[in-house]
């Protein structure tokens, strides 16, 4: 059977054959099936459709530039990382409807090489759908479309066709940085200024963002030889890059390479990662990871370099001929004061937060033998990028600072510097959007200080929530929590984790939302486990506190809560669900409670009552 992908090949040769041979045969396009004009005609509308959607991206001096691809309605636009880092936090765009547009940083994502940056000035932008890389298959036919060697000085773009001529292609980091994992290869001829352009499938469809080119002993010119970060990668990416953070990719926490039985298996493990407290070992043979099976080296790093830091995903390993599967949050690539001076070496040490969890660093294991060709790193026209890397966002309170005096008005108001960050006010924006759309579908009067709970979970239960306190009664015995006292000390009812802190951390966000909270920024979005939408997520701390948040975006409804009371701890889990109508406040009845790999089980509230005020704490 021949592949989908060749069906229109004969005809398109066909085509061609008769365009060259028509002045002898006296064959004109009349004389041609129907079904070659056909063919012909579906590939230039989807070339005239997808090219709407490409930008010229420029620097402010007009010195260098790239390419990108506007995804929404609204102007934001995907690129490279090393196409925008010499135009810092503003930038000037181009479209094919040959007008200007002012541009600034939302969020980037140094080590996959993706910025996110907003085009202003119009609400209606022509944008791309995305398609499904994982779906391409080497032969299908594709086109790159962008700003080659800067030649769109008629603002018109460059547009080049071929064929998609690897999947799943792994390139090792350029320098420190700019790790391509899963990527496309391609022979549609990509040049310096290609980067950050669209790849789009035949019908139109993006399924990459092109970046490195194989330079390497051959010039600065195409040889064929192309990669593109794949759109699934971008996917996975998209929610926390509108953050406007600064970004990491994710690591194990361990280190693999193959034996001599051609497993792969585990090298080194931090005692410290998520994946050895949920029972990892070394020499344990990895079989499957974010539900992709691993049979090499190369294969494991592809799927791990395609997950943001902080993502929970499923990991299956093989111990002693025994499978066994868990849920792994992933650490990030980078420690926080390496990334800092990275990506804002001038911008100076943010101010440390009490309590919130160090993220291992990646330990180093031995790389499997047969590994692709290494490639120079990716390239700007004219300002080779020496890209940095992400780091955490500093805490609520942090100095920010006003945009530069050469950014144009229009720009102004979308900038927000503020020590890591890309752009701090894209965080507010977020963390706004999330909040108000809980509050305004899950009413709680702020002044509401004091609560009653009963239920059943294995027994009679029964709380009070004061100003100062939460005093309760489980059926194992009398618990309490102390707001004066040290929180992180207090992790009633035993075994749980710190249900009351949970609990208390909820009502806390409740009564004084994110400004009151404490430090609380938008993270972006992340999977929850059973839920088939990524979540938005609100990571806050307070104390030495601290509790990410997730809402259902569909909904609004606050789905779960997880607090860790110190570093390097499982956290308290609390999945809620079943809420119901209390006196004009939407309230959950049904609390799932887990701790590491513990299921607590399921407390059942059968009353909640709203007393009088209390006093602020």
């Amino acid at each position: 059977m021949i592949p989908q992908q060749f069906h229109r090949l004969p005809l398109i040769c066909l085509a061609v054959s008769a365009a060259v041979l028509g002045g002898r045969s006296g064959l004109c396009a009349a004389d041609l099936p129907p079904s070659v004009l056909a063919a012909e005609q579906q590939r230039i509308e989807a070339i005239e459709r997808a090219s709407r959607t490409a930008v010229s991206v420029f620097e402010p001096s007009g010195k260098g530039g790239g390419s990108g691809v506007v995804i929404s309605a609204d102007g934001y636009a995907l690129t490279n990382f090393h196409v925008t880092q010499p135009c810092g936090d503003y930038m000037r765009c181009s479209m094919a409807d040959g007008r200007f547009y002012d541009a600034v940083m939302v969020s980037f994502d140094p080590v996959g090489d993706v910025a996110l940056i907003k085009l202003l000035g119009r609400d209606d932008f022509p944008y791309t759908p995305l398609g499904d890389s994982d779906q391409v298959r080497v032969g299908d036919w594709c086109f790159a479309v962008g700003n080659p060697f800067l030649l769109a000085t008629d603002l018109q773009p460059t547009v080049s066709y071929g064929l998609v001529s690897g999947v799943h292609r792994y390139q090792y980091p350029g320098g420190t940085l700019l790790e391509y994992a899963d990527c496309l290869q391609t022979d549609a001829a990509i040049n310096p200024g290609n980067s950050g352009g669209p790849l789009f499938d035949a019908d139109g469809r993006l399924i990459g963002v092109n970046g490195r080119c194989s330079f390497e002993k051959r010039g600065r010119v195409n040889v064929g030889v192309g990669y593109a970060i794949s759109v699934n990668q971008l996917k996975h990416f998209l929610g926390v890059l509108r953050s406007g953070r600064i970004l990491d990719h994710a690591t194990l926490g361990a280190a693999v390479a193959s034996d001599d039985q051609g497993r792969v298996v585990v090298t080194n493990i931090l005692d410290t990662s998520d994946a050895y407290r949920r029972g990892l070992r070394y020499n344990d043979e990895i079989v499957s990871f974010a539900g992709r099976t691993i049979s090499t080296t190369n294969a494991f790093k592809n799927v791990l370099g395609i997950f943001p830091k902080g993502w929970r995903v499923p990991l299956e390993y093989r111990r002693n001929g025994e499978r066994r599967e868990i849920l792994v949050r992933l650490a990030g690539v980078h420690s926080e004061e390496e990334l800092l001076q990275l990506v804002q070496p001038n911008a100076g040490r943010p101010d440390s937060t009490p309590g919130r969890p160090k993220r291992p660093q990646r330990p180093q294991g031995k790389p499997e033998k047969s590994t692709p060709e290494r490639p120079q790193r990716p390239e700007n026209p004219e300002n080779p990028a020496d890209p940095g890397s992400p780091n955490k966002p500093a805490p609520e309170g942090a100095p920010s600072k006003p945009a530069p005096a050469n950014i144009p008005e229009a720009a102004r108001g979308w900038i927000n510097k503020r020590t890591g960050f890309a752009n701090y006010h894209f965080n507010e924006l977020e963390r706004r959007r999330v909040w108000d759309r809980y509050r305004s579908q899950h009413p709680y009067a702020a002044e509401s200080g004091n609560w009653k709970w009963r239920g059943n979970w294995g027994g009679a239960f029964e709380l009070n929530f004061t100003a100062q306190a939460i005093a309760a009664r489980f059926p194992g015995g009398v618990a309490g929590l102390e707001f004066s006292k040290e929180l992180s000390e207090q992790l009633d009812p035993p075994g749980s984790g710190g249900l009351l802190l949970a609990l208390f951390a909820w009502q806390r966000l409740l009564r004084g939302g994110p400004e009151q909270f404490g430090d609380m920024y938008y993270y972006g979005t992340a999977p929850l486990p059973s839920q088939p939408e990524l979540c938005d997520v609100l990571i806050g701390t307070y104390k030495e506190l601290e509790c990410y948040f997730y809402f259902q975006p569909s909904t609004g409804k606050l789905l779960a809560l997880e607090l860790y009371p110190d570093a390097h701890v499982d956290p308290c889990e609390v999945f809620f669900d079943d809420y119901r109508d209390v006196d004009g406040r939407s309230v959950p009845h049904s609390l799932q409670i887990r701790h590491g790999d513990l299921d607590l089980g399921v407390a059942s509230l059968e009353s909640f009552e709203f007393l009088q005020s209390g006093a602020e704490r």
